[in-house]
């Protein structure tokens, strides 16, 4: 192992070799061989012995190996030893799939894992993908893949991604393909990168022609695998009993606009269904029919999708089942890539005066059409009656994501404080507050004092919140009280001049940066707060206005004293969404280290003797 994959590495990866046999397009076998050097607890997730199966998924051989530094054997745990659980993801009512893994505990680092199984399987349709590099802090010794395929029509479509400056070696044959890469340092990650599948060496694999849960599949594109969405997991499981047609027809009873149908039918899935996740046939992939869903009021993504799309079928609006890569981070579909294991999850697509409404089917609180970080700003796979098509699902951006605060704050000659707030959020800062008028008066209030930590003893009086579903506005009215607001420094006092929204986040310095960065929405911000000062305090000096604007957006405040014992404090702050130049990063962190510094500004008060 030479020094340059040591450094910087939480794991080695020694070898991490995967074989995969592709005999008929119903017959697939395939061989890991992974071996893993651990220097610390942050690199023992890279050697995790565990494998999925389920019916159609045989493990064949399973076996962990376990060497202390030296090379010295201290474990073997075989298949028999080797736990067996559900594969439980926490929401799950049941599940097919099953997990094996191996509980190994470590005693001492570094030690080494060998760990190795053999799979058969008739499942062509979800090719085992590849990292060359699995992760962030690990170096890679040596990393093999191959695919071998037993005729022409067998042929694999390998995509290849970010391997450019790496050490690879690709042998292409007439029934095989063969790489091996070699002496792969450790990708460290960095602040505000770009996803880890924008960066990471890897490969997408899939067949043309394939077997998956019992059928067959021809997929070329995603148009086509549209079609085999709709036709083998969509096809008739959208019927109702007539009694709920009904039922949904009266509910919609003198109304003709679509967009007005959906909304009330959307609303009565809110309040008449539950979200549990139900992970079985074919995969986890196809929707539990909508009469069982519609008799158990509870079902998956997918149900819950699948039954919605039933119900405004029922009274006359068209919508689409769609596929996408949920999470924080913005995932797209691979535009020339289509295959059946991009995605984890669903939702609908209503089509209305050529665009679409989004909804997210398994939240009992999102307003209708608003879908939050979870699935926003992707393209995901709609499948309609002319097949598949990639769309893109609604973005929030910029001054989209907006934070407005209006607030009072009285200030009492023994320093302590009385403050009336409103705030108002939309966009993805919605989506942060509106869970608030679902919790308790307990959770609320330690809420607040948590968000206002900079101000002591905070003591919350009385709150209200307005959530307004049809212009997706989140407002929040909170009166409190605090003590020692203002701090005694020597003959003066000091007023913090922005006590509500004080943004002191600096990102990290990265000064060996590698990659670009990103601002994945931005922001938009004001506040404005009337301070009433106590009576014989006088302000020792305002500071000057402050306006910067750079390619990262602008900062601007402004104080202003009124006759009668009042300041008033103005800012705003706009974040730009975008991927930068790495060169531009210090830029970005000195314009943070900026706001963050204006931030904290207090003027010094001073108190007038009798």
């Amino acid at each position: 192992m030479t020094e340059d994959l040591r450094s910087n590495s939480d794991a080695v990866i020694r070898n991490d070799d995967l074989h995969i046999q592709v005999l008929a397009v119903d017959q697939m076998v395939y061989q890991v061989t992974k071996v893993v050097t651990v220097f610390n607890a942050s690199g023992k997730d890279f050697a995790e012995a565990r494998i999925r199966y389920d019916k159609e998924i045989k493990v064949k051989h399973l076996e962990a190996v376990i060497y202390n530094q030296f090379g010295g054997e201290i474990e073997t745990i075989k298949k028999r030893d080797f736990k067996d659980i559900a594969a439980a993801d926490g929401f799950s009512l049941y599940r097919d799939d099953r997990v094996l893994y191996a509980d190994y505990d470590p005693s001492q680092y570094p030690y080494t894992m060998k760990f190795t199984y053999e799979v058969e399987t008739s499942d062509t349709g979800a090719m085992p993908q590849w990292y060359f590099v699995p992760g962030y802090g690990v170096g890679v010794e040596k990393s093999t893949y191959k695919i071998s395929y037993a005729s022409k029509e067998l042929e694999p479509i390998i995509k290849e991604q970010n391997l450019d400056g790496l050490d690879v070696n690709v042998t292409k044959e007439y029934n095989a393909v063969l790489y091996v890469a070699k002496e792969i340092p450790a990708f460290s990650g960095e602040t505000l990168s770009p996803s880890y599948h924008d960066i990471l060496p890897r490969l997408s694999v899939r067949l043309p022609n394939f077997h998956f849960k019992g059928y067959n599949g021809a997929v070329n594109n995603w148009q086509e695998l549209g079609h085999w969405v709709q036709d083998i997991l969509l096809d008739g499981r959208d019927e109702l009993d007539e009694s709920t047609i009904a039922k949904m027809r009266n509910l919609v009873k003198g109304i003709d606009d679509d967009l007005e149908k959906a909304k009330i039918i959307y609303r009565y899935v809110q309040e008449n269904t539950r979200y549990v996740s139900v992970q079985i046939g074919i995969g986890g992939l196809r929707p539990i029919n909508a009469i069982e869903v519609d008799r158990d009021k509870y079902g998956d993504c997918k149900g819950l999708t699948n039954y919605t799309k039933a119900l405004l079928k029922a009274v006359g609006v068209d919508s689409y089942y769609a596929v996408v890569e949920s999470g924080r981070a913005k995932i797209d579909m691979q535009e020339d890539f289509a295959d059946l294991i991009q995605g984890n999850h669903v939702i609908l697509a209503i089509p209305y005066k050529n665009s679409y409404y989004w909804v997210d089917c398994t939240s009992q609180i999102n307003p209708f059409g608003y879908l939050g970080d979870f699935t926003d700003d992707r393209t995901v796979l709609v499948v309609t009656p002319d097949g598949g098509k990639l769309v893109r699902t609604v973005s929030y951006l910029n001054k989209e994501n907006a934070k407005h605060i209006k607030s009072t704050i009285k200030v009492f000659e023994d320093l302590s404080m009385e403050a009336q707030v409103m705030v108002q959020t939309k966009g993805i800062k919605y989506d942060l507050r509106m869970a608030l008028e679902r919790q308790s008066s307990e959770h609320i209030k330690d809420y607040y004092k948590t968000l206002w930590d900079n101000i002591n003893g905070i003591k919350v009086k009385n709150y209200s919140f307005e959530n307004n579903k049809d212009d997706i506005v989140f407002t929040e009215q909170v009166n409190f009280h605090a003590e020692n607001f203002m701090a005694k420094n020597g003959e003066g006092y000091l007023l913090s001049i922005n006590p509500l929204n004080n943004d002191t986040y600096v990102p990290a310095r990265d000064r060996d940066r590698k990659y670009p960065f990103l601002v994945q929405r931005g922001a938009f911000e004001e506040d404005e707060i009337q301070f009433e000062l106590p009576e014989g305090f006088t302000v020792s000096s305002l500071p000057e206005d402050v306006y910067v604007a750079s390619e990262f957006g602008s900062y601007q405040t402004k104080v202003q004293e009124k006759t009668n014992g009042t300041l008033i404090y103005n800012r705003s702050f706009f974040l730009k969404a975008g991927t930068y130049k790495k060169e531009s990063y210090q830029k970005f962190r000195s314009f943070l280290r900026t706001v963050a510094r204006n931030d904290n500004q207090k003027i010094v008060l001073y108190k007038h003797k009798p």
